[in-house]
């Protein structure tokens, strides 16, 4: 996908850079990342390199890869994503259920993090 100009320096294919610019420039991203989860669950993950967001619920691995890319700078190893089914909850006599949602589970290259637990 890299192309080399006369001065032997890779030249990013432009195509590629545009569509990334507009899909960017759209806010498309924006609403890819809701939040990141804050458990104990996804702290010990932490020392695996991985991290774990609560992602749009349209959201698929691949936009979540751009977003992490976008929004932290570090290109993610790889992207996993489930779908969380809302837990049945009663208050008295009123029966209802929380809300499905959907997390990823981004691991990113050894050595790189990213500073998530900063004001928490």
């Amino acid at each position: 996908m890299e192309k080399q100009n006369n001065n032997n320096t890779p030249v990013v294919d432009e195509k590629i850079a545009q569509a990334d610019r507009q899909v960017l420039r759209r806010g498309q991203l924006a609403g890819v990342l809701i939040k990141p989860v804050v458990t104990e669950k996804a702290a010990m993950a932490n020392q695996l390199n991985q991290y774990v967001f609560k992602v749009a619920d349209k959201a698929n691995k691949i936009d979540v890869a751009k977003a992490v890319k976008v929004f932290y700078g570090i290109e993610p190893v790889s992207v996993n994503i489930i779908n969380v089914l809302g837990k049945k909850v009663s208050r008295g006599r009123v029966k209802g259920q929380r809300n499905d949602w959907k997390k990823a589970i981004v691991t990113l290259p050894a050595g790189k993090t990213i500073q998530i637990y900063e004001g928490v």
